[in-house]
């Protein structure tokens, strides 16, 4: 799908989509526990993926719209196979899970996902006795997953640790979680924490980043209505730094969510010599890159995990911008945005299969008009993004 999009300037009030992060570990939640209700689920495909795989720990749930209710979840010895398509955060949520209730399980998906990496895993599973063997689209593990003290780096992904923390609760004894220092995107740690316990589950912070776990316990159903999602509201926010009046609702501003942070940000991109931290949002790079474009340049700093997302998202906004005729110097844990002029671009865009690539040069495009090739990627995340820039005036024309 390609999209094309003429200069414009968006107006209006648009609701925040149910918050991903949120969605994800709910479902993950009220599907241990076999019971629950979960409101605000969004028909994109990383939901869909992380759908399948409750269905494969054995969940029987319906799901009404945007609300999935868990009706049941049956004993199984051999699980179906656990379908990821292309969500990371949904692979690296289950592996651990699936190592904590089977002997044996399989994972798969696209290319892209099974290379950007389960290191972490693969080493700390083999001290346990956990073999995982890796193939060019799945993943397969062998062995059962028991209590002790695990240990993992802190700033590589936030998600290991959300995996971990899910599973240990279903070990015995009083498993011990150590992330250490730096811990990057500890906001959504701290997202996943507080899931938890809404479903029942007791985790003691005694030490910073070091988390004692009860064994064998047990979740419990609950009912939870999804927040907004900061994430994708930031790209709806970004198009006021290009001139536009958008009030986005269904936002709590006292959210655990890092993502928050892009209020900040942007009012940071609106003077000159911005210097900005992106180690605990990473998801927020590729908008702030536009927003800095747009504007003044800016230099962001703990970047290097970009290289691990949906696309290496540092060189692929790079090579984006430079089509908007813009420089961008791209370090190992830094990129600097350069102030120039914006440019029509002279050939279309790449969405590198990447959705939040895709937000991001919207906003480009809605101050110089361009073509996005690729742009189903947005399918991932935020299904109805085009539909909402339509309702706030965007000069939006889609082709199949």
């Amino acid at each position: 799908m390609d999209v094309v999009i003429r200069p414009c300037t968006l107006r209006g009030e648009a609701k925040a989509p149910p918050s991903k992060s949120y969605a994800h570990r709910a479902l993950i939640c009220a599907a241990l526990a076999g019971s629950g209700t979960v409101d605000g689920i969004e028909n994109s495909q990383d939901m869909g993926a992380t759908l399948d795989c409750i269905r494969a720990l054995g969940a029987v749930f319906e799901k009404d719209g945007s609300c999935v209710r868990i009706l049941s979840r049956k004993e199984i010895k051999t699980p179906s196979v656990f379908s990821c398509r292309e969500s990371g955060s949904t692979l690296r949520f289950f592996i651990p899970v699936a190592a904590a209730l089977f002997e044996s399980a399989r994972f798969e998906g696209s290319a892209r996902l099974i290379e950007r990496g389960t290191g972490v895993y693969e080493e700390l599973f083999s001290k346990k006795g956990i073999k995982l063997e890796k193939s060019e689209n799945g993943i397969s593990i062998t062995g059962k997953l028991t209590g002790g003290e695990f240990e993992i780096a802190g700033n590589i992904s936030s998600q290991f640790a959300t995996g971990l923390l899910f599973a240990l609760p279903l070990t015995e004894g009083g498993p011990v979680l150590k992330i250490t220092p730096p811990v990057e995107s500890r906001p959504y740690i701290d997202i996943t924490l507080d899931v938890m316990k809404r479903f029942g589950i007791e985790i003691t912070e005694k030490e910073k980043n070091v988390f004692y776990i009860k064994g064998g316990q047990k979740y419990r159903g609950a009912e939870m209505q999804i927040p907004g999602d900061w994430s994708n509201a930031a790209a709806l926010l970004a198009f006021n730094s290009t001139g536009g009046d958008v009030n986005v609702t269904g936002l709590d501003y006292e959210s655990v969510q890092g993502d928050r942070f892009c209020v900040e940000a942007l009012k940071m991109l609106e003077g000159e010599n911005a210097v900005i931290d992106l180690a605990d949002c990473p998801d927020l790079a590729p908008v702030l890159f536009a927003a800095a474009a747009a504007k003044h340049g800016a230099l962001f700093t703990g970047t290097k995990r970009l290289a691990i997302k949906e696309s290496d998202r540092a060189s692929a906004m790079a090579q984006e911008l430079a089509k908007f005729g813009v420089r961008t110097d791209v370090g190992e844990n830094s990129v600097r945005i350069h102030a120039c002029p914006l440019k029509a671009p002279q050939e279309p865009l790449s969405s590198h299969n990447d959705h939040r690539i895709v937000m991001a040069l919207t906003l480009l495009a809605s101050v110089t008009g361009a073509r996005i090739n690729g742009a189903q990627a947005i399918e991932k995340s935020y299904p109805g993004y085009f539909e909402t820039l339509k309702s706030l005036s965007a000069e939006v024309q889609i082709e199949a």
